[in-house]
């Protein structure tokens, strides 16, 4: 794999902090900025699809991923996102074949996943407590590897989204809509759940399992707030995802604080989901 150093010196340049002259903080700091505008991307089209839950029960199959991967002796790294991506697939073909209600068939897989995690884990305590870590993630832990898969799967979801995001929309609005203006209705609904299903997965590695959910819609929600359009939603989600993700690093690191990088990205969204709701409230009063 190339080198990354010239990329870690222009970041540490960028921004000239004493703590982003370790090469930990570096790493973390380009992992956040591919996860950041993938989550806040995807989570647009969460918020607009209402699919929330579904992003709930990919991210706990990723507890179910790393102790199938601890149990099988396989680097977790491989078995999370391949068993992500099974249960994400696995959905959306049952809810396209089943006559049940989305939610109930989410609420089944989300069931039968985290059950499925926990027998495997009670079997064995040392995979209990490997496991645990994955609950509130460490971005500051991956490694080059983990990198290039995370930029691997950013060029990815670019071509989607530049690609795909008008016929998204129309699938949003309705799935007969997006068949009337030729839109590949099934070939969508897999590439998505696919794509979202792995977006999920390396947002774990990020803020872990407990918070992986937020990751997604706190930057959304507050760019709906700010915004006047879909477009204007997109991009402002965009803002405030990068500079949560940013800012909560930043944060994190400082002697006052010293919280968890996770938590810190996560109530940085926050604020800014506050202010947005400010925003939107005085527009409201104002009337326009």
């Amino acid at each position: 794999m190339p080198d990354l150093t010239p990329v870690y010196d222009l970041l540490s340049r960028l921004i000239p902090f004493e703590c982003m002259q370790v090469r930990f903080m570096q790493r973390a700091l380009l992992g956040l900025l591919l996860i950041a505008p993938m989550s806040a991307a995807m989570g647009v089209q969460v918020v607009n699809f209402r699919m929330a839950f579904f992003a709930d029960a990919i991210s706990h199959s990723a507890f179910t991923g790393v102790a199938l991967g601890l149990i099988l002796s396989i680097d977790p790294r491989w078995t999370m996102p391949a068993f992500g991506l099974l249960v994400g697939l696995g959905i959306m073909w049952t809810q396209r074949r089943s006559s049940l209600a989305n939610d109930t068939v989410i609420g089944v897989f989300f069931s039968g996943v985290i059950a499925f995690g926990i027998a495997v884990v009670s079997r064995n305590k040392n995979v209990a407590r490997n496991v645990q870590r994955f609950l509130y993630g460490d971005i500051l832990t991956i490694g080059d590897s983990d990198i290039w898969a995370m930029m691997a799967l950013f060029a990815a979801l670019l071509a989607f989204q530049a690609y795909g995001y008008n016929r998204m929309l129309y699938l949003g609005l309705s799935p007969t809509l997006a068949e009337a203006h030729r839109v590949r209705v099934a070939v969508y609904q897999f590439l998505y759940a696919g794509l979202l299903s792995l977006v999920v997965i390396f947002s774990v590695w990020a803020v872990g399992v407990l918070l992986v959910t937020a990751m997604l819609i706190v930057p959304a929600a507050a760019g709906r707030n700010f915004a006047r359009s879909a477009g204007a939603m997109f991009w402002l989600a965009l803002v405030v995802g990068i500079t949560s993700a940013v800012g909560g690093l930043l944060i994190s690191a400082q002697d006052w604080a010293r919280t968890a990088t996770g938590a810190t990205v996560i109530l940085v969204a926050f604020a800014w989901f506050l202010l947005s709701a400010a925003v939107a409230l005085a527009r409201t009063k104002r009337g326009t």
